[in-house]
């Protein structure tokens, strides 16, 4: 226990006895010392005083206050309550000898007079009175906190952060083409839940009043287009593929993303739905979209795939390095040193120097209408005004038969030769080395293990040229195409122009003017529109 102090009461002075702490207790302080002298009006001398506390530390000490008597005093303490009326404390302190000990009724009708109606510890002061320690902070009575409720607050599943961030590489460096600014989203994808606020429970003070929990904060889902709210309108889901973003507190769902130009602002951009450029699409950046690709600007040396149409409102300049893929049609103002890939159609008001191919027909219209240079294929027609160049230029046409099938043969040519003549060079060691061991000859273990990895070589080349032949084979016979398909020229096409429908070509050899060009009796003929 703490250390504390007494009055001793004699018929010829007044002293005071100071006991020492226990137990790890807190030494007796000089300043409440002081206080409790001065509030019973106890002469003392200061020095004295404080010497004696510090004596007191280790062990009992008594000096002399006055050299007069006084009368006994009571039991005591001090009371005190926190700002908040929310904790009383009572410190005791001992009476002098002989004096009157307080009991537990009179300090509970203390604190009666004293407005403490709450929280009272009743077995606290019980204990106390049991067992007393002076000099000590009791907690004798103790107000009901309120608890305090929770705000409403919405969680989102997706980025809300706007700010580009590029992407790290391996090495450490930064990709600026993959600024991860395209929040995506697929239907049926949750994209934000609503948590409820919960009302807080009021307190209660030391005085009986009541406190109230502080107010907490509702919240609403707000959403627009595309997204459907539960029934308990606490979580939003989309309804469609496409990508997600927070404006002002609203969740909006676009399966169409626009954007004004595709550069070091966006970055390549990856959609599960459509894409809309409003400017231009600079050299060196990707465009994938699941749906359409809308360019109202110029295309420069960058890649556009498309899972549907793609539309290049004022061209493309490739540079020799631009592609545009789309499982759609592709229409663009004109297509130069670009490469152009499309399932259904190409449509143009010119191709120079570019390679274009089209699972159904190209068409060349417009003012101008002219193909020149690279090369043009489509699998049932090639319409255009003008076909070649008084230039020279080498410019090739094809129709009758799916390009990417001629694709895939000259591939298939170019593995089955390749394994061949390494299927050559490999049996030819195998052969020698088998006449060897017939004549008697040991291989060291570096030597068997390499005829060993021959003897897979061989397995997976015969394999692999086997596996290709016959489809190869398969393909030859598919190589003939549409036998209706056909080239128009509704200008002129100019000598040098190479033309081939199917498995047949020609090169033009003077110039000529509203030409039809088909197959007939296994040649390719001119024939006027």
């Amino acid at each position: 226990m703490n250390g504390y102090f007494r009055l001793v009461n004699e018929a010829t002075k007044t002293s005071i006895k100071l006991f020492p702490p226990t137990d790890g207790g807190e030494a007796l302080a000089f300043n409440e010392v002081v206080e409790y002298l001065s509030l019973k009006n106890i002469m003392f001398d200061r020095i004295s005083l404080n010497k004696a506390v510090e004596a007191a530390a280790k062990e009992e000490t008594v000096i002399v206050l006055e050299n007069r008597a006084r009368l006994a005093e009571r039991e005591c303490y001090k009371f005190t309550v926190t700002p908040d009326n929310m904790q009383a404390f009572v410190r005791f302190y001992a009476p002098s000898v002989g004096g009157e000990e307080m009991t537990a009724e009179e300090l509970l009708k203390d604190l009666e007079i004293k407005g403490i109606t709450h929280g009272i510890k009743k077995d606290v002061i019980d204990a106390y009175f049991s067992k007393r320690e002076y000099c000590t902070n009791i907690l004798i009575a103790e107000g009901t906190a309120p608890v305090q409720g929770q705000d409403a607050y919405i969680e989102y599943y997706f980025n809300t952060d706007k700010k580009a961030k590029p992407t790290l590489k391996e090495d450490g460096s930064v990709d600026f083409f993959q600024l991860n600014v395209v929040q995506h989203c697929n239907k049926g994808d949750v994209l934000a839940k609503l948590f409820p606020e919960e009302t807080g429970q009021a307190g209660t003070d030391l005085s009986g009043e009541p406190i109230r929990p502080r107010e907490v904060k509702k919240a609403v889902l707000k959403y627009g287009k595309n997204i459907e709210i539960s029934e308990d309108n606490m979580m939003l889901t989309s309804l469609v593929d496409g990508h997600v973003e927070l404006v002002e507190d609203r969740v909006f769902v676009s399966d169409v993303l626009i954007v004004e130009n595709v550069d070091t602002a966006t970055g390549n951009i990856d959609y599960e739905g459509s894409v809309q450029v409003n400017g231009n699409v600079c050299t060196n950046f990707q465009v994938k979209a699941k749906g359409n690709i809308e360019v109202k600007g110029v295309v420069e040396g960058a890649y556009l795939e498309a899972g549907e149409n793609i539309i290049i409102a004022r061209g493309m300049n490739g540079m020799s390095r631009g592609e545009v893929k789309a499982g759609g049609n592709i229409i663009a103002k004109f297509l130069e040193n670009a490469k152009a890939e499309a399932a259904g159609y190409v449509a143009s008001e010119s191709i120079l120097h570019s390679i274009v191919i089209a699972g159904t027909e190209v068409n060349v219209d417009g003012k101008r209408g002219f193909i020149t240079g690279g090369k043009v294929s489509a699998v049932h027609s090639v319409n255009v005004k003008t076909l070649g160049s008084s230039m020279g230029a080498d410019t090739t046409v094809e129709v009758g038969a799916d390009p990417n099938l001629k694709i895939r043969l000259q591939e298939l040519q170019k593995e089955i030769g390749e394994d061949s003549k390494a299927l050559k060079s490999i049996q030819q060691v195998l052969v020698a080395t088998k006449q060897k061991i017939a004549q008697g000859a040991k291989l060291n273990p570096e030597q068997l293990k390499y005829i060993q990895s021959l003897a897979a070589a061989n397995q997976q080349k015969t394999e692999a040229i086997n596996r290709n032949t016959a489809e190869l084979d398969k393909l030859q016979d598919q190589v003939t195409g549409d036998e209706h398909a056909h080239i128009i020229v509704r200008g002129t096409v100019y000598p040098g122009t190479k033309i081939c429908i199917g498995d047949v070509s020609m090169v033009v050899q003077k110039e000529a003017q509203y030409s039809r060009f088909v197959k007939s009796r296994g040649d390719v003929k001119l024939t006027g529109i």
